[in-house]
């Protein structure tokens, strides 16, 4: 399945925006009357009829539409430090997208030497990343939030863990931590790691310190591995 991607759909028609446009007509080179499937990143999945061809316009008529059912029986959210190397956290979202993750917040921690992200270029990864591995849901993405802020947020219903290098005697492996069937969130921190008030902060808001492995990680691959056991745990 070739998967578009549009947020401009109203009644029976819609309209593919300009990069959805381009790859449809140059790349693929659909024409008039030819049949493609579109989702809204909200769940539907389209099927459509093309209207026209012309470049950077690609209305398209809607002939059935489905509701697709929730791929996962859980919502994973992923507080993740942006990377002193931008194209290793762009790395990180692409392929968090592709394994499932329902939000993605930018973490702000104490440690952290890059505070900000293209977040353009990161929506743009996402959709990518949601038809690459034909989801119909695209994760949100929250741009610039601080650690103390994210924390001190209301996260009733979800397991909330904080992914540390640090021992405090009360840290378990995530495989260990975390349970199947639940609402997750985890913070990954910076290079750095957190400081020692953030962590005393996140355990007074019910977050559980766990850990990953035996390895040092970087902050990507930390998410990575994270995201990878939570799925896991739910197979």
């Amino acid at each position: 399945m070739q998967l578009f991607y549009s947020t401009e759909i109203e009644g029976q028609y819609g309209t593919l925006p300009e990069a959805e446009a381009r790859h449809c007509l140059r790349s693929l080179r659909l024409r008039t009357g030819d049949t493609m499937q579109v989702t809204d990143g909200c769940g539907k999945l389209y099927t459509a009829v093309l209207l026209d061809h012309q470049d950077k316009c690609c209305p398209f008529s809607i002939k059935n539409v489905v509701e697709m059912p929730e791929p996962f029986p859980f919502r994973l959210h992923l507080a993740v430090a942006p990377t002193k190397n931008p194209d290793r956290y762009e790395w990180f979202v692409e392929k968090a997208v592709e394994i499932g993750v329902t939000e993605i917040s930018c973490l702000q921690c104490e440690h952290s030497e890059r505070t900000s992200v293209k977040a353009d270029r990161i929506e743009r990864l996402m959709v990518s990343a949601m038809k690459q591995s034909l989801h119909f849901r695209l994760p949100l993405f929250h741009p610039k939030v601080t650690a103390a802020d994210f924390i001190r947020q209301q996260h009733e219903g979800s397991q909330r863990f904080i992914a540390w290098c640090g021992s405090d005697g009360d840290s378990l492996p995530l495989k260990q931590a975390c349970k199947p069937g639940g609402d997750v969130i985890v913070l990954i921190g910076p290079e750095g790691d957190f400081s020692p008030e953030e962590v005393g902060l996140a355990k007074q808001h019910g977050f559980q310190t766990v850990s990953l492995g035996n390895s040092r990680l970087r902050t990507e691959t930390a998410a990575i591995v994270a995201c990878t056991i939570v799925h896991c745990i739910n197979m």
